[in-house]
Order: C-alpha cells, then structure tokens, then sequence
C-alpha cells in the first residue's frame, strides 16, 4: 500500500513539472483533436495566452474524452466558444487555421 501510494506521488510530482505547452498538448488531444494538430497548436498558443487562460483551455479535456476520429475543429471551436473568452476563442481559431492547413 506504501509502494503504490509513493508511485502515485511520484506520478503527480512528475505530471506538474510539464511545462504549460506539454499540459495544453495534452489538454487538446484530450479533448479530441488528433496528436500532430494538438502539438502545432500548442505550440502557437502557449506563448499568446496567460496562464489563467492556458487552465481554463485545459479544462475542456475534463469535458470527456472525444474520439479524435469523430471530432471536428468546428465541434472543439464551438467548445471553446463557451469559454466566452474573445481572446482564447481568437487565438485558438489562428492557430487551428495555421496548424490544419500545415502554414
């Protein structure tokens, strides 16, 4: 019990050391969008938005898992639309453009 309490504690000391992109990338994958899409964005977006905004973008991963086979961006901008923020909603419309069309 010890031994699996103290893997446990390990597991969430390591998952706090990821860096907010690593944490986005696995936000947005989470919440559906396929790996290389989710990297790419994460990758634009980390830098543009405040920590506060990165967490509530996370948050949609919470939502439930969606199959990345069956969800479209249009579905996932349609989640991030109800975050009413104008900022996060631009920003990650920007980088869904960039990524999906590979600019």
């Amino acid at each position: 019990m010890k031994r699996l309490a103290g893997i446990a504690l390990l597991a969430l000391a390591l998952a706090s050391c990821a860096s907010p992109e690593q944490q986005l990338r696995t936000g947005l994958a989470d919440a559906g969008l396929p790996q290389d899409l989710s990297a790419c964005m994460a990758h634009d977006m980390t830098p543009r938005l405040s920590v506060t905004q990165l967490m509530r973008l996370r948050s949609l991963a919470h939502v439930g898992r969606l199959d990345p086979a069956r969800t479209s961006l249009d579905r996932f901008l349609h989640q991030v639309r109800a975050l009413e923020d104008p900022e996060i909603l631009v920003v990650t419309g920007k980088a869904a453009a960039r990524c999906a069309l590979g600019l």
